[in-house]
């Protein structure tokens, strides 16, 4: 057997460990290290095994992902999400659609603090359905909206999808923020856009809410503004080269803390719990990362990435169709694995295949990630459709299948704009100061 056969075997071997039900870092490990084992012996193996795992656990930039989960814990235990909307809803809710709208900026706010996708569709079921049901909206657009909305978490930063793909690449986290900032502020457009098309030709599917007065909306700052301020001195910090990302994760967590303990909403008992979750997440990220370096040295001895590379480079067709087809590969893998499983999956092949065909990194960090966020609410096994049907008991599936289609095709027309202009990707990276 050829190492290029043997990689190729040990590709297929993770695949169907993980479709058994294995969890993907054990996949992973398992799939990497038997691999090591035909090509190079058991006990090399052990031994890069153990180099590798120490190196990754102790590299300094691997700091960045505890700090950003407690940030995020310290954020989410206070009601910033309640507190979004309501801010989102004294500045647009009066507008035809706008409580509709007011979710979807609540979402973005609420996804700038916590990185979580799924978190923000459990928290906006319980705070923003509730008020849409009250002014007769059509559940569709309520569910449709929750759904998409929420996707923002993974590509607004600080996001855990770009920090993965950082580490496992070895680009720059602060550069990997700074091109989702664009890209993500676009998405709450083309969102706010689609709401006000589809509320335009039936003003049923979303009546206008409570008037405010200008007094009301800017008193409804106030709610916000401790939480907006932080999240601009991390990014302006990152991005004025005044500090890294692991540092700016440290200030975003001490801040957080901070800021909860301000509005009298920490405990003792949530900040151990606060603790204890990111303890838990981080050791979940630990084994995924360090499954897949392990992958990535079985994959580099065999030399399948490199010889995939070619082959696609060598092939006589315009590099954009190869694009569409891995565009299509990853909303349907964005609608079965969740985020992080498919960025240790696929980053070790796909990112040396972009990089042979002359994209930039950090474009395609963003097309990836944005991918994944379309899969996570495309019909059937969306992860935020399971959320969101999960949090609220009495609503109809064909509801919420209805519902995402508008946002679908938002989410078309917007990953061909980055595809088509790849600056708005690359401006802020190409600006910034790095430390």
């Amino acid at each position: 057997m050829t190492p290029t056969e043997a990689g190729i075997l040990g590709f297929g071997l993770m695949i169907v460990l993980v479709l058994m039900s294995v969890h993907v870092s054990f996949a992973i490990i398992i799939s990497g290290f038997i691999g090591l084992a035909l090509i190079i012996g058991i006990e090399p193996a052990l031994s890069s095994m153990a180099i590798l795992s120490f190196e990754r656990v102790t590299d300094y930039t691997f700091a960045v992902i505890p700090l950003f989960m407690l940030m995020s814990a310290f954020i989410a235990n206070t009601d910033i999400g309640s507190e979004a909307y309501q801010t989102s809803r004294a500045l647009i809710g009066q507008a035809r659609g706008g409580l509709a709208m007011a979710t979807v900026g609540a979402t973005g706010m609420f996804a700038a603090c916590t990185g979580s996708s799924m978190a923000g569709a459990i928290a906006m079921a319980k705070i923003a359905y509730p008020e849409m049901q009250r002014y007769e909206y059509e559940p569709k657009l309520a569910l449709g909206t929750i759904a998409a909305g929420a996707t923002l978490g993974i590509l607004i930063p600080p996001s855990m999808g770009f920090i993965l793909i950082g580490i496992l690449t070895e680009i720059s986290i602060g550069k990997l923020f700074m091109a989702g900032i664009i890209p993500g502020i676009l998405e709450i457009v083309f969102y706010v856009v689609t709401i006000f098309i589809l509320c335009r030709f039936n003003p049923r599917l979303g009546p206008a809410g409570p008037k405010t007065t200008v007094k009301q909306k800017i008193g409804s700052l106030r709610l916000t503004w401790p939480v907006g301020a932080l999240f601009i001195l991390i990014i302006g910090g990152i991005y004025a080269g005044v500090f890294t990302a692991a540092e700016a994760g440290a200030i975003g967590a001490f801040g957080a803390l901070v800021i909860s303990l301000i509005k009298k909403q920490m405990t003792r008992a949530s900040f151990v719990d606060c603790i204890l979750e990111t303890a838990q997440i981080t050791g979940m990220m630990i084994a995924l990362i360090i499954g897949a370096f392990i992958f990535k040295q079985f994959l580099a001895v065999t030399r399948v990435p490199f010889v995939f590379s070619d082959w696609v480079a060598g092939l006589e067709i315009n590099k954009y169709f190869i694009v569409a087809i891995i565009v299509f590969v990853y909303i349907i893998l964005g609608s079965i694995f969740d985020i992080y499983a498919i960025i240790v999956m696929t980053t070790p092949i796909i990112f040396p295949t972009m990089m042979a065909l002359g994209f930039n990194p950090l474009w395609f960090g963003v097309i990836m990630v944005r991918l994944m966020e379309m899969g996570e609410i495309t019909p059937p096994f969306g992860f935020n459709l399971f959320a969101l049907s999960g949090s609220i008991k009495e609503i109809r599936i064909t509801d919420l299948y209805r519902g995402v289609v508008p946002f679908l095709i938002a989410d078309v027309l917007h990953i061909a704009l980055l595809i088509a202009i790849p600056a708005l990707s690359t401006l802020l990276p190409d600006l910034m100061i790095s430390k």
